[in-house]
């Protein structure tokens, strides 16, 4: 009997695991997440795939950032007013975006800032991830393991869109003959825009 009473509470835990993990993914690659797809293109637009090591350091950056404010989130130590995270999320889009037309010459010292920005924002957009995770969470007893489940989901999708943006990459290099810094700059002034848009629409 006790066998089988663990048996049940370790299917129970994965099948909470998955849902977890379910939701994360969802949330980077629904079409309601434009905000943070967006940001994670304007942050990797600087990159080739040739880079895929400084991407990967790149995305885990980010993946830290969120993981930490998203944690302390869920958990109530640090709490920010949701409608200030939603304004506070397109202006790291634009911050980011103009750091890419600001810096387009200089590409190592841009790589270097973008380690930091993906740091650094993804603690805000950790808060944006947050309001969805506290109110499912809201009812378990112990958040470690639906917390590592929607982190691992938020990471696979991130991951997922880095690669369809290579992907789209490599197919404009090879068939287009088209120059990184025109792909940089375009990526950036459309980031530009959008996250205005978005500013204008939250406030």
């Amino acid at each position: 009997m006790t066998k089988l009473i663990i048996i049940f509470v370790k299917n129970y835990r994965m099948t909470d695991f998955f849902f977890y993990l379910k939701l994360g993914w969802e949330h980077i690659i629904s079409l309601d997440a434009l905000d943070h797809q967006l940001f994670i293109l304007v942050l990797v637009a600087v990159y080739f795939y040739r880079d895929w090591r400084k991407i990967l350091i790149l995305i885990t950056a980010f993946t830290i950032g969120h993981s930490i404010t998203l944690a302390l989130s869920v958990l109530d130590v640090f709490r920010l007013p949701s409608n200030l995270v939603e304004i506070l999320i397109p202006v790291t889009i634009m911050l980011t975006a103009l750091d890419n037309i600001l810096f387009r010459k200089n590409q190592k010292k841009l790589m270097q800032i973008n380690y930091f920005l993906a740091l650094v924002f993804g603690l805000i957009h950790g808060m944006g991830f947050a309001n969805t995770a506290r109110m499912t969470m809201a009812s378990e007893q112990n958040i470690a393991l639906p917390l590592l489940g929607f982190n691992i989901g938020l990471e696979l999708g991130q991951i997922t869109v880095v690669l369809l943006v290579m992907g789209l990459l490599i197919l404009l290099s090879k068939f287009v003959k088209f120059q990184q810094k025109y792909w940089i700059i375009g990526i950036s002034v459309v980031s530009v825009l959008l996250s205005a848009q978005m500013i204008l629409e939250r406030i």
